[in-house]
């Protein structure tokens, strides 16, 4: 270590940590114009984000092409949003929906999850048995999930990949019922 950078250690002991700014605060930044508190925004959210419409979409371009459109709405209603809250579920939401416009323009029958992918894929070093029933769960995991409705997909992908309440779900995919009503029309 050189004498100057013991010198800029311990003049930066005297300033205060850098302090964090809550999803609040970047929420009021982005609606009057910052966009590096927009960008922040946009990096809190955008890894689930993706992950969810790469679970609905399956595939990896239409789920980026839904994860930009989420983002592009955000941008647009900032406005409408309330700042004392999170955006994520909003995102959620809008996700839902731009994966289900995405399906009915591309007039597809179903949706798979996670472009091939499974949630927890075995070490490619693991014996062929640990292998292959791996790839067993995936490919009944891919059955099960095309044989459900779209709206029933996306409850089962947010509630259990996601982790999500049911509460939250209800509310994401616009339901009327009662998350109790919503739970019991849950397959399994």
């Amino acid at each position: 270590m050189t004498v100057l950078s013991v010198a800029e250690a311990i003049a930066g002991m005297d300033q205060p940590p850098e302090r964090e700014i809550s999803e609040a605060e970047l929420l009021s930044l982005a609606k009057r114009g910052d966009l590096d508190a927009f960008e922040e925004i946009v990096r809190l959210h955008e890894r689930r984000i993706f992950a969810l419409a790469l679970r609905l979409a399956g595939n990896v371009a239409d789920a980026q092409d839904a994860t930009q459109e989420a983002f592009i709405r955000l941008y647009r209603k900032l406005g409408e949003i309330d700042s004392g809250r999170s955006a994520g579920p909003w995102l959620y939401s809008v996700t839902v929906n731009a994966c289900r416009d995405m399906g009915r323009a591309r007039r597809r029958t179903r949706l798979l999850p996670m472009d091939g992918r499974a949630a927890a894929t075995p070490e490619p070093s693991a014996g062929p048995e640990v292998l292959c029933s791996g790839q067993e769960m995936e490919e009944q995991l891919r059955a099960g999930l095309a044989e459900l409705l779209e709206k029933e997909r996306a409850a089962l992908v947010l509630r259990e990949m996601e982790g999500m309440t049911m509460r939250e779900v209800a509310r994401i995919l616009g339901s009327t019922k009662a998350p109790s009503a919503l739970r019991s029309r849950m397959p399994g």
